[in-house]
């Protein structure tokens, strides 16, 4: 049926069937003659076992979605991957997606082809529209297509940032909407900042018939972000949604997918890639599906939104012990974000000291963003770069809470964030101490002159 299993298969039943798939290729034919200059051949038998035996990757040299004539097994895989791969992106939400295909390249790669794919589309288009969010890889694969992003910055609202609709509406307006060659949006992103009002997005852009391509890194396993597309699609317009592997699926870095709702754009996009691609992600992302079934897939997204909840009302506790705050961010799902206002108002060098203390006790995934550091990136220099904005009025600190994170993690990394703020806490008292000494022996001195 192609579809994802509702129960996950045992190990030895995976490995019996990729065993199967890696007999129809011509490599391991026991007869093979091989005259071409890719045949398959592996030297070492380390590589071909950690393989499966499934060497000639996928696609051909003029679309990454054909089939290959002497690699059958190696075509099915990819067959199957992509078609059990759309049917957990409609489980996790987006019901009307209509294609997708795993791409060997993490995401910004992946949306350089989209926009590589709609420079055919729109010869005249040289800029792109982006609300600001300040991650490198998404901004860099705007310019690695060639294109100038127009950076539309955030609105700040409580303590959200969020998507400003007049200032792109009136970009699209002063740059003329034949040269623009799509809206690039974002769902997954760190707080403050909040997933774009993709809704909005999708009406400005149908009305306009300006393409858009949504950057939903991490927004699988989040069935609001997925709820956005979906909606998004509804109303109004969204050409392709990006989203990696690692982040969603617990895979090894290095592929994503790439979906839409028009099978067509989605297979143009599948031919701009050059050449064959390897199927590295492609068998990753369908041994993890297999093992673990629909059932376990829910079961996943089920704990990690359970854990989103435990860490929010954990570390507002903390937070409030240590006389910060957590700040009010409802509208994204995965991230949170603590104030360190007493820290920076108590040293500069605090807030980046505290990163390297949680780093060094083996906390991996903290962000401590502090006030107004500026930024370069392809001649592009942003203000108060990490938090997405120019001046957000406090430094702050990110957590997350992503597909398979465990109770275990948030106590271990709150014990290790309560014990690192009270050192800091114990320091400046000390330091206070000190001063008030200071300060009484000098007036001491002067009452004795």
């Amino acid at each position: 049926k192609g579809k994802c299993p509702e129960d996950g298969w045992d190990e030895s039943t995976i490995e019996l069937f990729l065993h199967e798939l890696a007999i129809m290729d011509s490599n391991n034919f026991l007869g093979n003659c091989g005259v071409g200059e890719r045949e398959g051949r592996v030297a070492s038998g380390l590589v071909a076992r950690r393989h499966y035996r499934l060497i000639h990757g996928i696609g051909r040299s003029g679309d990454i979605s054909a089939v290959q004539p002497k690699a059958a097994g190696s075509s099915l895989l990819n067959k199957l991957t992509n078609s059990v791969v759309l049917d957990v992106i409609k489980l996790a939400g987006v019901r009307t997606v209509t294609s997708c295909f795993v791409v060997p390249m993490a995401t910004g790669m992946s949306l350089t082809l989209c926009f590589l794919t709609l420079r055919h589309k729109r010869p005249k288009a040289k800029y792109i529209i982006w609300p600001r969010i300040d991650q490198k890889s998404c901004f860099k694969s705007m310019i690695t297509a060639g294109f100038e992003p127009v950076v539309i910055e955030n609105v700040l609202e409580g303590d959200e940032l969020r998507t400003d609709l007049k200032a792109v509406e009136a970009k699209i307006k002063a740059l003329g909407a034949e040269n623009i060659l799509c809206v690039h949006s974002t769902t997954s992103c760190f707080a403050p900042r909040v997933p774009d009002r993709l809704e909005e997005l999708a009406v400005i852009c149908a009305n306009y018939d300006i393409p858009h391509i949504v950057n939903n890194a991490y927004g699988v396993q989040s069935s609001k972000c997925m709820h956005l597309i979906q909606q998004g699609a509804r109303v109004g317009r969204i050409d392709a949604f990006v989203q990696s592997l690692d982040k969603n699926f617990m895979v090894p870095v290095g592929g994503a997918i790439i979906a839409g709702f028009n099978e067509s754009f989605i297979q143009e996009i599948s031919k701009m890639y050059p050449g064959r691609a390897s199927a590295s992600p492609s068998l990753d992302v369908l041994i993890t599906l297999l093992s673990l079934g629909t059932s376990g897939y829910k079961k996943l997204l089920k704990e990690r939104k359970e854990m989103f909840s435990y860490l929010s009302s954990e570390l507002k506790k903390l937070a409030d012990n240590h006389n910060e705050r957590l700040l009010d961010t409802p509208h994204n799902p995965i991230s949170l974000a603590m104030s360190l206002k007493t820290l920076d108002e108590t040293n500069d060098a605090a807030v980046t000291q505290l990163g390297s203390m949680l780093f060094t006790r083996q906390v991996s995934g903290a962000r401590v963003v502090p006030c107004g550091s500026v930024q370069t990136v392809n001649n592009y220099t942003f203000k108060g770069f990490m938090s997405h904005t120019n001046d957000y009025p406090c430094a702050y600190l990110n957590a997350a809470s992503a597909i398979g994170i465990k109770k275990q993690d948030v106590d271990v990394f709150l014990k290790r964030l309560d014990k690192c703020l009270k050192t800091f806490r114990k320091e400046a008292k000390q330091e206070k101490s000190i001063n008030e000494i200071s300060d009484a022996n000098a007036a001491t001195e002067q009452l004795e002159d």
